[in-house]
């Protein structure tokens, strides 16, 4: 088991290049099946989950070639459509495999997936939505078998905007007979980046970044080369660090429009933040202001993704925040974690109450999810003392060299 020993205190300066976005590549790598053709993705970042879909599209057939931070990927030679179980409980963003693969050859077994234990995340939209599509779902011990004779656009009202129901949806509709609306649809960069993958394809796709998208269906897709955009949660979580040093840090290579409730929440925190074209510059606080009311929404409201990271922050502030979870039912785990370090933090459901404290001091603490576990690490780069980050597999799921990283940028970090 690999763990991270940080000793705190030093203060973080310098430049870090943002890399090709999570929660873009994998969809994006999911709809590559849907063509047949080969695609050349640049930008492809070296995590855990990216590895678990190259394992599980390998598996099924697809031939994949690594070439200077790109793939070369090839689905023509798919020929499988029951995917492997004991990857697909890996990682929950396997499950958008369904509707490419209903797509391309009408028929997916799949088991329900994995992921981080942040809560319920049902995949009741994802069956109900493709099942208005025209597909026959079974359920059974655990495992879904979807089968359809042809998939039909139609007219969706999402329930609530989820990105993978959208995403699945989006997949299934590109090849299907007709138009498919998808209204109450998720609109964060990772569907655009979809879209925008999708169309060069051939493809017609429009009002992806909105809450209603249109699909008309197509008989085939080729395929193209497409770069991932950058990773806003990666970025976040630097940002975050820069506020918590009371360091200085130059964010290169990132799209500034995608982060700016992170920017604004930041910027209540005291931090200096100045944006140029691709570029983002954050100077730390000497003191940092708690934020009355930090509140998770879907995009372009503050992101799920970024609370653990921020509750990490705002537990050394002056004063009192208040944070509501109102995305997922389970994700204050990492609170847990970071009382070991001397954090005041109450949580009561989906709301935390985290009264700042001068100081964190250095424990032994356990990533439980992924965002949960940068948390971590950020609260041991400002603890009194070491640190030991353990159970970093989840950390490595979204974030590449982590530790190799923060190292440039000055933190006492090390991997054993």
């Amino acid at each position: 088991m690999e763990k991270y020993i940080i000793h705190g205190g030093n203060r973080l300066t310098g430049e870090i290049k943002i890399t090709g976005a999570k929660n873009s590549v994998l969809p994006i790598l999911a709809a590559t099946v849907v063509s047949g053709k080969t695609s050349h993705i640049f930008n492809i970042p070296k995590l855990k989950d990216v590895e678990i879909m190259t394992a599980i599209l390998t598996h099924i057939g697809a031939k994949i070639n690594e070439e200077n931070g790109s793939f070369i990927i090839d689905t023509g030679p798919i020929d499988k459509i029951h995917l492997p179980e004991e990857l697909v409980r890996e990682m929950r963003s396997s499950i958008i495999l369904m509707g490419a693969l209903l797509a391309r050859f009408g028929e997916v077994k799949v088991s329900y997936p994995g992921g981080c234990e942040i809560g319920p995340r049902p995949i009741d939209l994802h069956l109900k939505s493709l099942r208005q599509m025209g597909a026959i779902i079974e359920e059974s011990h655990g495992f879904l078998h979807c089968k359809t004779t042809g998939l039909k656009g139609c007219d969706i009202q999402l329930d609530y905007p989820s990105v993978g129901a959208t995403e699945n949806i989006i997949l299934g509709a590109v090849t299907a007979k007709g138009t498919t609306i998808i209204r109450n649809a998720a609109r964060e960069p990772e569907i655009i980046d979809l879209q925008n993958y999708l169309n060069k394809a051939g493809a017609k796709i429009k009002g992806c970044g909105s809450n209603i998208i249109v699909i008309e269906g197509v008989e085939s897709l080729d395929g193209c080369a497409h770069r991932i955009i950058p990773d806003r949660i990666v970025a976040g979580t630097y940002m975050v660090a820069a506020a918590m040093t009371r360091g200085e840090i130059i964010l290169k290579d990132v799209v500034v429009e995608h982060l700016q409730s992170i920017v604004a929440k930041l910027r209540e925190t005291g931090s200096v933040v100045s944006t140029n074209k691709d570029k983002i510059r954050v100077i730390g606080p000497k003191t940092i202001n708690s934020i009355e009311v930090l509140q998770t929404l879907p995009f372009p409201g503050f992101p799920t993704d970024m609370q653990a990271q921020f509750m990490s922050l705002l537990s050394i502030s002056e004063g009192t925040s208040i944070i509501n979870e109102t995305v997922f039912e389970n994700r204050f785990k990492h609170a847990e974690e970071l009382t070991r370090m001397g954090a005041n933090i109450k949580t009561f459901g989906k709301v935390a109450v985290v009264r700042g404290i001068k100081e964190l001091t250095g424990a032994k603490v356990y990533a439980k999810d992924l965002r949960g576990g940068a948390a971590l690490v950020l609260g041991g780069l400002v603890a009194d003392g070491t640190t030991e980050v353990e159970n970093i597999y989840h950390i490595k799921r979204g974030y590449e060299n982590f530790h190799i990283n923060l190292q440039s940028l000055g933190a006492d970090i090390s991997c054993i």
